[in-house]
C-alpha cells in the first residue's frame, strides 16, 4: 500500500469516528434511517402514484400500457412510508428526551411520575400505530389515527426536544410533526380511497403537501446537522488552578518586603 494512503488512513483519524462522543453517534441513528429508507421510498412511492395516476386516466380513453400492479405497489410501499415516518419521529423524539431529560437533567431522580408517564405514552403511541395498521372499520381506524397523532404531538412537547417555537415556519421539528400527521391520516382513510373520489382527491393535495414537507425535512435536517457541533467524547474535567491577586495586599506586601537601611548617625 502507498505511504501517503496508509499515513491518511492512519493518522487522520477526524476521517472517521474518533472525535464522536457516544451521545452524538445515537444522534446519527435517526438521520441515517431517513437517507437510508425513508428519502428512498419517497421517490418510490412518488413515481408509483405518478403511474397510477396515469394508468386511471388512460384506462378512461381505452387500455393502458402501464401495468395494473403499480396500484397495489403503489399502496404497499406508501404504507410502509408512512409507517417508518411516524417511527423515525418517535426516534429522534426520544432521543432527546432521553439525554436531555432523563440523564441531563435526572428526570427520573426528579420526577418519578412523570419519567413513567412518558414511557407509558411512547408505549401506547406505538401500540396504536400497530392497531391502525390493523384496523379495518372506519371508525376503529379514526380511533387509532387521533390516538398515534396525540401520543406524537404530546411526546414532540416535552421538555429537551428542540422545536424553534419562535421560527416554527424554519424548524425541523414542526415539519416532521405535519409530515408524520399526514402519513398517520394516509393510512387511516387508505380504504376509503377506492370508494370515494371525494377522499381519493384529498389523497392527493395533502400527499402533495407531504412531499413538500419532506424536501423542507431535508433542507431544515441538514442545517441542524450544519449548525450543531458535535459534543465529542467526554475528557475527564480537571481543576484549573488560577491564582488571583489583590492589589491592596500586593502593595502591602511589597512594602512589609522591604528593607530599609538605618541612616548613619554622626556623634559630631
Amino acid at each position: 500500500m502507498n505511504s501517503y494512503i496508509w499515513t491518511l488512513i492512519v493518522h487522520q483519524n477526524y476521517l472517521a469516528f474518533s472525535n464522536l462522543g457516544s451521545e452524538d453517534l445515537l444522534g446519527l441513528i435517526h438521520p441515517i434511517l431517513v437517507v437510508a429508507f425513508v428519502f428512498p421510498m419517497v421517490g418510490i412511492v412518488a413515481n408509483f402514484a405518478w403511474q397510477t395516476r396515469q394508468r386511471r386516466l388512460e384506462s378512461k380513453k381505452g387500455k393502458s400500457k402501464i401495468p395494473a400492479v403499480v396500484g397495489r405497489e403503489h399502496v404497499q410501499v406508501g404504507r410502509w412510508l408512512a409507517t417508518s415516518v411516524v417511527i423515525v419521529s418517535l426516534i429522534a423524539i426520544a432521543y432527546s428526551i432521553v439525554y436531555k431529560s432523563f440523564i441531563k437533567g435526572k428526570l427520573w431522580e426528579k420526577n418519578n411520575p412523570q419519567a413513567i408517564l412518558i414511557i407509558l405514552l411512547f408505549v401506547a403511541t406505538i401500540a396504536s400505530l400497530i392497531l391502525l395498521l390493523r384496523a379495518r372499520p372506519k371508525l376503529w381506524r379514526g380511533i387509532f389515527a387521533t390516538m398515534t397523532g396525540m401520543g406524537l404531538i404530546i411526546l414532540g412537547q416535552q421538555d429537551g426536544v428542540w422545536r424553534l417555537p419562535d421560527e416554527w415556519y424554519w424548524s425541523h421539528y414542526y415539519y416532521g410533526i405535519a409530515a408524520s400527521l399526514l402519513m398517520i391520516f394516509s393510512i387511516a382513510i387508505l380504504d376509503d380511497i377506492y370508494r370515494s373520489l371525494t377522499m381519493r382527491n384529498i389523497h392527493i393535495i395533502l400527499n402533495c403537501l407531504a412531499l413538500l414537507l419532506f424536501f423542507g425535512q431535508a433542507a431544515t435536517g441538514t442545517r441542524d446537522l450544519l449548525e450543531i457541533p458535535p459534543i465529542g467524547k467526554m475528557q475527564p474535567k480537571k481543576a484549573a488552578v488560577i491564582e488571583t491577586f489583590s492589589p491592596v495586599k500586593t502593595a502591602n506586601s511589597i512594602e512589609q518586603n522591604t528593607i530599609y537601611n538605618a541612616p548613619e548617625i554622626n556623634p559630631s
